[in-house]
C-alpha cells in the first residue's frame, strides 16, 4: 500500500506576529489626512479670512498637494461643512451618554452644554463672524442647524427606545436647536464674553420659563 501524499491547501501562511495590518488602517489614515486638511483650513480662515484663503494655501499648510485636497473636499465651503458635521456627531454621542432618568429637555440641555465645552470660545466667535460675513457660508450655516436638529431628534428617540416618544423627541430637538441658534446670536451680539456653556444654561432657563 502506497503512502498517501500530503494534502495541499490553498491557504496562505499567516504573516509574522506584529506584521498584520490593523483592521481599518486605511480608513483611519484617510480620516487623519482629512482632519489635517480641516485644521489647516480653519486656521487659515480664522487668520486671513475665507475669501483670502485659497485651496493652494490650505494644501500647502497641510503639507500636501492641491490634487490631494480634492480627494477629500470639493471646495472650501465643504471644509466648513465637514467641521459642522463633526458637531452633529458629537451631540448625538453626548445625548446617548445621558442618564436614563433625565427628561428629554434636560438631556438635550446637558448634552449641548457638554458639546460646547469642547469649543474654544475665541474660535467659535471667529467662526460665527466668518459665516456672518460670507453669503455661501451663511447658507451652509442654515443647513447646519437643520442637521443638528435632526441629529438631536434621532439621538433623543434612540435614547428613549419608544416609538410613542418620536414626536416628543422631534419637538424637543426643534425647540432646543432653535433656542441655541437664537442664544448663539445673542451671545455674539453681547461680544461673546460669556462662556458657551453658561449661555446654554441661560437659554434653557428661558425655554423653561416660557413653557411654564
Amino acid at each position: 500500500m502506497k503512502p498517501s501524499k500530503p494534502v495541499r491547501t490553498s491557504a496562505k501562511p499567516l504573516p509574522p506576529e506584529g506584521k498584520s495590518p490593523a483592521p481599518g488602517l486605511r480608513a483611519r489614515k484617510q480620516q487623519q489626512t482629512r482632519d489635517r486638511l480641516k485644521r489647516a483650513a480653519m486656521a487659515l480662515f480664522l487668520d486671513r479670512g475665507f475669501e483670502a484663503t485659497t485651496i493652494d494655501d490650505i494644501a500647502a499648510k497641510a503639507d500636501m498637494s492641491r490634487r490631494s485636497f480634492f480627494h477629500y473636499f470639493a471646495s472650501k465651503e465643504d471644509v466648513v461643512a465637514a467641521w459642522q458635521e463633526d458637531a452633529a456627531s458629537a451631540l448625538v454621542a453626548e445625548i446617548l451618554a445621558r442618564p436614563a432618568d433625565e427628561s428629554m429637555l434636560t438631556a438635550a440641555e446637558n448634552a449641548i452644554a457638554a458639546a460646547v465645552k469642547r469649543i474654544d470660545p475665541t474660535e467659535a466667535a471667529a467662526m460665527s463672524r466668518l459665516k456672518r460675513d460670507n453669503p455661501a457660508l451663511r447658507a451652509r450655516d442654515q443647513l447646519k442647524y437643520e442637521k443638528l436638529e435632526q441629529a438631536l431628534a434621532e439621538g433623543l428617540a434612540q435614547r428613549s427606545g419608544r416609538k410613542s416618544d418620536r414626536l416628543k423627541a422631534r419637538l424637543v430637538a426643534m425647540i432646543s436647536i432653535g433656542a441655541m441658534r437664537v442664544g448663539g446670536e445673542s451671545w455674539m451680539g453681547e461680544g461673546a464674553r460669556e462662556k458657551p456653556e453658561a449661555f446654554v444654561k441661560r437659554t434653557f432657563d428661558a425655554i423653561r420659563a416660557i413653557l411654564e
